[in-house]
């Protein structure tokens, strides 16, 4: 397919699999093929993996590195998107995996509307996730499209808001004219920068015929660190945060998916995914209520501690 519109892939990475390898190869097989892949490498250790994976793909892709003190969820993207002089970008996590051939195609699709800045694709459980992590992607990843603006903020809460750079495609010029994303945050840039487009007047679309595997098997403690992460987040910005409705949608997808389970025979699940949803829904109050908490629990409840040792 031919496009007049270049893209750019901006992947970080820490520590990859051979994932990342499999990603490149569907990238690069596109009917809509990237500009350029830049690939930030996440270094502790002082060796890079991502060069050992992905020898021989000098021509069209470039590997940067961060210290892994200096990564940050806004900042390190954000030195990927200094490189692009692309009209789109698009950002990837290591371990998503196009589904087939038309992502990027897909992905352009909704920017035929002038004002969407953020086309973001549907994320489909990996087969051996398990029921519960299929049910939560069907959930926050439904079939059909939508296009989000500010008028949506009565009636979808914070779900205007969402979109995930698990794989998400920006129109370059809205991006910058944002600034970037946050510089510094402990989690959720998506959601943060999506939240500042739709107050500029942008809009967010979801482009579900755009699909990539990506599903996670956390257990009850990551879940918990990952959902304090949020909390802190969403307090740290808290005024695009704090008048929109945000808990129901958990509720929401607790009733939903025990009513799947029910239907499917599949009860004896329930009491596990209550559990975890409990793990998740503690983990995201005491994120909301970071500031009261002695420095050295917060470390403790967070997956991102690096963030807290910046701090001191």
């Amino acid at each position: 397919m031919e496009n007049k519109q270049t893209v750019d892939v901006i992947i970080p990475v820490y520590k990859p699999d051979n994932k990342l390898s499999k990603l490149i190869n569907r990238l690069m097989r596109q009917t809509v093929r990237p500009n350029h892949i830049y690939v930030i490498e996440t270094i502790d250790d002082g060796f890079s993996t991502s060069v050992e994976l992905l020898s021989g793909s000098e021509e069209f892709m470039t590997v940067l590195s961060v210290k892994k003190e200096d990564f940050d969820h806004g900042r390190t993207r954000n030195y990927g998107a200094l490189h692009s002089e692309a009209d789109y970008m698009l950002f990837m996590t290591q371990d998503a995996v196009p589904t087939g051939m038309h992502l990027i195609e897909n992905l352009l699709v909704p920017f035929a509307e002038p004002n969407v800045a953020i086309s973001y694709a549907r994320q489909i459980a990996d087969k051996g996730a398990g029921v519960l992590e299929e049910l939560t992607r069907t959930f926050n990843y439904p079939p059909g499209d939508r296009i989000k603006s500010v008028m949506d903020l009565d009636h979808l809460g914070i779900k205007t808001y969402f979109s995930s750079n698990v794989c998400a495609l920006y129109k370059k010029e809205y991006f910058d004219k944002m600034g970037g994303f946050v510089n510094r945050t402990i989690f959720n840039e998506d959601m943060i920068m999506s939240a500042k487009l739709i107050h500029a007047g942008y809009m967010v679309a979801y482009a579900s015929s755009a699909k990539v595997i990506h599903s996670h098997k956390y257990t009850y403690m990551q879940q918990f660190r990952r959902n304090f992460d949020l909390g802190v987040s969403q307090k740290q910005y808290h005024e695009f945060f704090e008048n929109v409705l945000s808990e129901s949608e958990g509720i929401k997808m607790v009733k939903q998916t025990i009513g799947i389970l029910l239907k499917r025979g599949k009860g004896y699940l329930i009491p596990e995914y209550i559990v975890h949803s409990a793990f998740k829904f503690l983990g995201y109050r005491l994120g909301k209520h970071y500031e009261v908490l002695p420095e050295k629990y917060r470390v403790w409840c967070s997956m991102n501690q690096e963030y807290w040792q910046e701090e001191v």
